[in-house]
């Protein structure tokens, strides 16, 4: 027996009896939207109260946790349920290979607890029609302290990290993934049910102007697009700037996806006191079926090294990977997708917006970043939540008029970042970000000096605010 499944299972259930209120709320929510007899799948259904109280047919639930799925089976034997990962391919090919197309998918207090959303959206695109809705809800980024305090005084069930999304970054993940979000909104100003209290805050004060912002639960609601995949595919140059990566060079060539007509990987190495150019030199000689390529810097910083990799780049399309590691490779694939299918012109990565390892990020890096994010945005008059994120990604034709772009700025930028986005702002080139999980380093240190480097970036703050807000 899963013994920690298990006590989970129990947990949920006692406490969703406990909190029938926030529950039944929910549900009055669905119910509203989704017409009785519509043909429904819930993602995360727990014990299918929820997917009950809709009224479906078909009604289809799945759920990581199997004592959860018994429960499930045992009360609406009417329903049917999985023992699913939702991010899982392999299980998830199992229901999509059924050929069910849902009239509604129902993704409630969800998104917080997994690990890709965006690959879990994009799985729901084989389950939908084109006239498919699917409902997302989700916890306020208000609340986040004030849940945290009310599972330590046990007046709501405990729960590991979560993702704390804002309405944009949902509104995004679903766009990347061919969703359209048409209706948003909120609910549950007061999630205890205290006669006269609760109707008079969640009923009145809940629906007004600015309070409702205050609310506990935030939802979306998003038509399905599907778009032709006509797009053309391109060649793609993946450019790695790297000094002192030795550790990191096998995997960092092992894990690059194939992308598009063709890769190519380019090496810029940045004088390393390590053997990296040696490592590089054995790497390409052992994979003699990739095109990789070996460049040595001739000047110093990533901007540096940045330029001089494009300047040798044969793809079509140029993506930046940090020599780190703490950007998955193989994420490569949806800048790709998310380029090719002309989600944007300027693809950027943003770390800011899953729950991130202990040790990836430091709290001063984490709040240099959010402040310059906060700055940017206003800057650039387009959401920017991540400016330092290493992968950027864009067209080889866009840089190169970029480059003929580039004395209006000058050569002012040491990490190459803001020479790309203040450029790709100069060209009105559209912004998209694509979330991605920022991990832990697992070989060297960091090559960035917070304190210095952060005084430099306040410097480009007020450079582009004469350059391009206020010129």
């Amino acid at each position: 027996m899963d013994v920690k499944g298990k006590q989970f299972a129990d947990d949920r259930l006692y406490w969703r009896k406990r909190n029938r209120y926030y529950y039944n709320s929910i549900e009055k929510l669905l119910k509203f939207t989704i017409p009785e007899g519509s043909s429904v799948l819930e993602i995360g259904c727990a014990a299918g109260d929820t997917l009950n109280a809709v009224n479906p047919s078909p009604g289809v639930g799945i759920d990581i946790n199997p004592y959860l799925i018994e429960e499930a089976k045992k009360k609406y034997p009417g329903l049917e349920f999985h023992c699913i990962d939702a991010e899982e391919d392999s299980a998830m090919n199992e229901l999509i290979g059924k050929g069910t197309k849902f009239d509604y998918i129902i993704c409630s207090d969800l998104i917080g607890s997994l690990d890709d959303i965006q690959s879990v959206f994009k799985r729901l695109n084989s389950l939908s029609h084109d006239r498919t809705k699917t409902i997302v809800t989700y916890y306020n980024y208000f609340w986040n302290p004030i849940l945290k305090l009310g599972s330590w005084l046990h007046l709501k069930m405990k729960e590991g990290e979560q993702n704390w999304l804002y309405i944009d970054e949902i509104q995004n993940l679903l766009y990347l993934t061919d969703y359209e979000v048409y209706k948003r909104g909120s609910l549950l100003l007061f999630p205890k049910n205290i006669p006269l209290i609760s109707s008079f805050f969640n009923s009145f004060l809940a629906r007004l102007p600015l309070i409702k912002r205050l609310c506990l639960i935030g939802y979306v609601i998003a038509n399905y697009k599907p778009d032709e995949d006509t797009a053309k595919e391109y060649s793609v140059t993946v450019q790695v700037p790297c000094r002192n990566e030795e550790g990191h060079i096998a995997e960092i060539v092992e894990r690059i996806p194939p992308l598009g007509s063709h890769t190519e990987i380019i090496f810029v190495e940045g004088n390393s006191t390590d053997n990296t150019y040696g490592r590089i030199e054995e790497i390409i000689k052992a994979n003699p079926d990739k095109d990789i390529k070996l460049l040595k810097q001739d000047g110093k910083g990533k901007g540096n090294a940045v330029r001089k990799g494009f300047e040798n780049a044969n793809g079509d399309i140029l993506m930046i990977l940090d020599a780190d590691m703490t950007v998955a490779p193989e994420d490569l694939t949806k800048f790709y997708d998310a380029l090719r299918k002309e989600k944007g012109e300027f693809i950027n990565g943003t770390r800011l917006v899953y729950q991130m390892k202990d040790k990836a990020m430091r709290p001063l890096n984490k709040l240099g970043n959010i402040f310059f994010s906060k700055m940017f945005s206003f800057l650039l008059d387009q959401r920017i939540t991540d400016t330092l994120c290493g992968t950027k990604v864009m067209f080889r034709s866009d840089y190169q008029k970029l480059i003929e772009n580039r004395k209006y700025f000058g050569d002012f930028d040491p990490f190459g970042d803001f020479d790309l986005l203040f450029g790709s702002a100069k060209l009105n080139l559209k912004m998209v970000e694509i979330p991605i999980r920022y991990g832990e380093r697992q070989y060297g240190d960091t090559n960035i000096s917070r304190f210095r480097d952060g005084w430099l970036l306040l410097k480009m703050c007020f450079f582009a605010m004469r350059k391009i807000k206020f010129r």
